[in-house]
């Protein structure tokens, strides 16, 4: 019975959310018990990274390599997909593509600009402008499936869509400003595996093996050359062949290691991340610039942003609205999707974390500015949970056809 039970949930499109906030909330509860120092040094436990052959060397901690490496594999699996989409799935025309993706950039922009309106006169604060900017696909996503069929299929691929979008836009970000002291060595020497790379693709050839072991040397290469080692996921997954001799080569390998990341990878990150000393704060908090232009980001930002760009771009005819049995959906389902897209957590944390924790050398310092930025994140998200379920919940009922 038990394994039935563990079954049919791990079936569950809602499951790796649940599981999210599971590990939430333990971590919330860890961090708030007679055990929160331990929880805290074994985040900081010091494993470093040496291998002399190659002359690399890194100060890592724990916490370092679930966000990192691991999260390194989650940001590979978001390529995968995305791949797909654009090749053969709903991103493969111009028209598929233009609506999430101008709502994607909307809502990089609105919160962006709002996070800066609240800190233009804390400079020590602008590091933090690409927080509020993320999306995280799998809460979002699971929190649409908590309604079932009564969300049209078109409205979920959206979602999915543009939080892939801006994620990789944050990406992008952690590449471009949260890059220090690049070194031009081993920039260059990453082009070695993505070479090889090239050529395990060009020759189809289906030997995960060697995509692992070229995968792994060009996270090396990245870590040691000062760009986030995450990107390395990125660029590994556009070197996997779509099909090889007539099989799904690139989906087939997606869902190998998709519960690995759901139900292992994202629930450990939030566990490890999440953790906020409640009892030791004061509603002081929250007349914080950080905190208050993390909240006003992404709850307002986000929604405002994917809201006014898709309405232009619908109205310019040059992309149109997700279809429900071949009738364009109603805009209050639609905004309750622009709602959804203000639930960061997960990326927001990420990058919270690469924003302020590498850039501050007092510990005290840099703890109090996770904790401003954790619980702005904490609160918009649940915001966004909730004012945007019950936008979906109406809009349900008042699609109902009245008897």
């Amino acid at each position: 019975m038990p394994k039935k039970i563990l079954k049919k949930f791990f079936e569950l499109e809602s499951a790796t959310a649940i599981l999210l906030f599971a590990a939430t909330a333990l971590a919330l509860v860890i961090a708030n018990s007679s055990i929160s120092q331990i929880y805290f040094q074994t985040l900081k436990i010091s494993l470093p990274l040496s291998l002399d052959f190659l002359q690399i060397t890194k100060n890592l901690s724990l916490k370092d390599w679930i966000n990192d490496a691991l999260m390194a594999l989650f940001f590979f699996l978001i390529g995968l997909e995305l791949k797909k989409e654009i090749l053969i799935g709903e991103l493969s025309t111009k028209k598929k593509i233009a609506l999430p993706a101008i709502a994607a950039v909307g809502g990089v922009i609105f919160p962006a600009l709002i996070f800066f309106a609240f800190n233009y006169n804390q400079p020590q604060n602008l590091r933090g402008f690409a927080i509020p900017t993320a999306t995280d696909i799998a809460f979002a996503y699971g929190i649409i499936c908590f309604f079932g069929k009564k969300i049209p299929y078109s409205l979920k691929v959206f979602i999915v869509t543009l939080a892939v979008l801006d994620d990789l836009i944050a990406i992008l970000i952690i590449a471009i400003f949260y890059t220090q002291n690049l070194k031009i060595l081993y920039f260059v020497m990453a082009f070695l595996p993505l070479i090889g790379l090239a050529i395990l693709n060009f020759r189809k050839s289906d030997k995960i093996l060697a995509y692992l072991i070229l995968g792994i040397f060009l996270w090396l290469m990245i870590l040691q050359s000062g760009i986030h080692a995450t990107l390395a996921g990125v660029l590994l997954s556009l070197f996997i062949p779509l099909k090889i001799n007539g099989k799904n080569f690139l989906e087939n390998l997606a869902h190998k290691i998709s519960p690995i990341v759901n139900f292992v990878i994202l629930p450990i990150f939030a566990l490890a991340n999440c953790g906020v000393k409640i009892a030791g704060l004061s509603f002081d908090i929250f007349s914080q610039s950080l905190t208050l232009g993390i909240i006003f980001g992404l709850f307002f930002g986000k929604q405002i942003g994917v809201m006014l760009f898709s309405f232009l771009a619908v109205k310019l005819k040059i992309a149109a609205l997700p279809s429900d049995k071949g009738q364009p959906i109603l805009w209050r389902q639609f905004y309750s999707v622009a709602i959804f897209t203000g639930i960061g957590f997960t990326m927001s944390l990420f990058i919270g974390e690469l924003s302020f924790v590498q850039n501050n050398t007092l510990e005290d310092l840099f703890e109090i500015i996770l904790d401003q930025l954790k619980i702005g994140i904490l609160i918009a998200s649940i915001l966004s949970i909730l004012f945007g379920s019950l936008i979906m919940y109406v809009s349900i009922k008042t699609a109902k056809p009245k008897l």
